[in-house]
């Protein structure tokens, strides 16, 4: 598989995306493959690949549409890339677009392509709808029949709950709690305050206002159906704001809106190459993908759902050799606020590191100040699949802004899952 003797540096040339927009709101009438398009299209456009043949596009979505059973390549096919490109639909819920440019990394570190787009994209406005298995079946049945009393008999057991249709959750099927319950649960276990939660999210809220203010975004995202900004983001928030939401996920809980994620429409799309290649085109490297890993966690069997990240770091740093201090930057995608404070007292803990991760010491404390500098989900908001390659983009300029420097990537998902990944300049 390999095509050269030795791996290949990954090279994250730059990312762009669409505002995020607050579900049901100014993308209610546009899907996942039109959103998921646009994003391609703008990386096309900033990189000038227009009529280029990628190694691979690989990209996905958490909910979607059966028909949209092959949305990478059929998204690809209208972003200006060449037609030849290949697309490779990918989910792993919300680190789906992370994965995707891990596993680009991948191919090209192997010398199997020299460049691909990573993506992702989500909408909770164009959630399909779904009938009950009863109905399908009842439909499957009346399909089958070879005559017309076999199609027309299965008709006369249709009753109306037939039509009561089912939409997508974010319950976990093995629990049948939410996410947002999940988190309470932790927050319970690790004992997380709602003033540390506010106190977390207004910091996302203001870093990401800043960074908007000051023109970081202006590259980082391209304007889309009359929107020019993320439209969750509150400037002018206050810890007094906040307080006075109540709690989301129970009466006597801690977890509100104002310190989750929104429900959230957007997508983004990240390019990687090869040095060679983004040499020859004259194309600026803005960071080096160098590690990534994945772990899960047994939630059903009382680890936290959105734990997993706090196992997978910990694995990645001994691959890579370093401490969690040694970075300059620090993105943890927030889910919830209760979930980035769980993960950081998780690695400060005698007890978890000793006795969950086989650590003679606790991994220790991070600098506050430099974890989610531009704002992450909480604020920007939090297109599932999309979420992953927004981050990517948003570190890669944070290191070539600084030209040099070290980034931790760290991405919780749904069913127990963590995806973690390391950026250097």
């Amino acid at each position: 598989m390999l095509v050269g003797s030795q791996p290949r540096r990954v090279a994250v040339i730059g990312g762009v995306r669409i505002p995020f927009a607050r579900a049901h709101g100014a993308y209610a009438e546009v899907g996942n493959q039109e959103m998921l398009t646009a994003s391609l299209s703008a990386v096309v456009e900033r990189f000038k690949l227009r009529g280029e043949r990628l190694g691979d596009v690989i990209a996905g979505a958490v909910t979607k549409h059966s028909s949209q059973w092959n949305l990478a390549r059929e998204s690809l096919l209208d972003s200006g890339l060449a037609p030849e490109t290949p697309g490779l639909d990918l989910q792993r819920a919300c680190g789906t677009s992370i994965e995707a440019a891990i596993l680009i990394g991948n191919k090209i570190a192997l010398g199997q392509i020299d460049a691909g787009l990573a993506g992702g994209v989500d909408t909770i406005s164009d959630a399909p709808a779904v009938y009950s298995r009863e109905y399908q079946q009842l439909l499957l049945r009346s399909f089958r029949g070879r005559t017309f009393g076999e199609r027309i008999k299965p008709w006369f057991g249709l009753r109306p709950r037939h039509f009561k249709p089912s939409f997508p959750g974010t319950g976990e099927p093995r629990t049948g709690m939410s996410m947002g319950q999940h988190a309470e649960q932790m927050a319970r276990s690790w004992r997380i305050g709602r003033g540390e939660q506010d106190e977390l999210a207004l910091a996302s809220h203001r870093n990401a206002s800043k960074a908007w203010a000051e023109g970081f975004m202006s590259d980082l995202v391209v304007p889309y159906l009359g929107l020019k900004s993320d439209n969750n983001v509150r400037g002018d928030t206050s810890l007094e704001k906040l307080a006075k939401l109540k709690p989301s996920f129970a009466a006597d809980g801690t977890l509100t809106a104002g310190n989750s994620t929104p429900m959230t429409d957007g997508s983004a799309a990240v390019l990687l190459a090869s040095e060679d290649w983004a040499r020859a085109r004259g194309l600026p490297v803005q960071a080096w993908l160098t590690y990534g890993k994945v772990a899960a966690v047994d939630f059903v069997g009382g680890e936290g759902l959105l734990m997993a990240p706090a196992y997978a770091v910990p694995r990645m740093l001994a691959d890579a050799g370093i401490r969690l201090q040694d970075f300059d930057f620090y993105e943890i995608h927030e889910a919830f606020a209760a979930q980035v404070l769980c993960t950081l007292k998780a690695w400060e803990s005698p007890e978890f590191c000793r006795d969950r991760l086989g650590l003679v010491a606790p991994l220790g404390s991070i600098d506050r100040a430099k974890l989610n500098v531009k704002g992450s989900s909480v604020a920007v908001g939090h297109p599932f699949a999309a979420t992953g390659a927004r981050i990517v983009a948003t570190l890669a300029k944070l290191l070539s802004q600084r030209c040099t420097g070290r980034g931790l990537i760290s991405v919780c998902t749904a069913g127990g899952m963590g995806v973690t990944a390391i950026m250097e300049r």
